[in-house]
């Protein structure tokens, strides 16, 4: 496994990645914004023999780091790809001299609120109807990374 910065050569595939994984997914152009153009921006990828099996994203506002997006191929879940996803991007936030990270996570994802647990983040909050299909999100921080 690979875990690496995206390039231009992945916005295809983190565009496949999204539009398998979610419901609403970014488009392509955000996609390739935010790997060619968006300074605050960073997308790892896992790859395994040519294939990206999941991304993650992060924006480096000052000293906080707001993960974007985690995804994973369903047919790839539950090898740890997204474990050493989030394994390289609290490496390069500290790299940063990133403080804190932040990100938000739908209620009912689980297996992803037990992931970020396990990595010390902690439930600070709610945003209300925060997704278009109205359920809330779930406010995470880990502080002092």
């Amino acid at each position: 496994m690979n875990i690496r910065i995206a390039n231009s050569e992945d916005i295809n595939d983190v565009v496949n990645i999204e539009n398998t994984c979610f419901t609403i997914p970014w488009s392509r152009d955000t996609i390739k914004r935010e790997i060619e153009i968006n300074d605050l921006a960073t997308l790892i990828v896992a790859e395994e023999n040519g294939e990206v099996l999941g991304y993650i994203g992060i924006w480096f506002i000052l000293d906080e780091g707001d993960i974007t997006n985690v995804s994973v191929l369903p047919g790839h879940r539950r090898k740890s790809i997204a474990t050493k996803l989030m394994e390289a991007v609290i490496n390069l936030a500290k790299s940063k001299k990133i403080n804190s990270l932040t990100l938000e996570v739908s209620e009912s994802n689980a297996a992803a609120i037990s992931l970020y647990e396990k990595f010390g983040f902690e439930k600070l909050g709610t945003r209300k109807k925060y997704y278009d299909n109205g359920e809330d999100a779930i406010i995470m921080w880990k502080v002092n990374i």
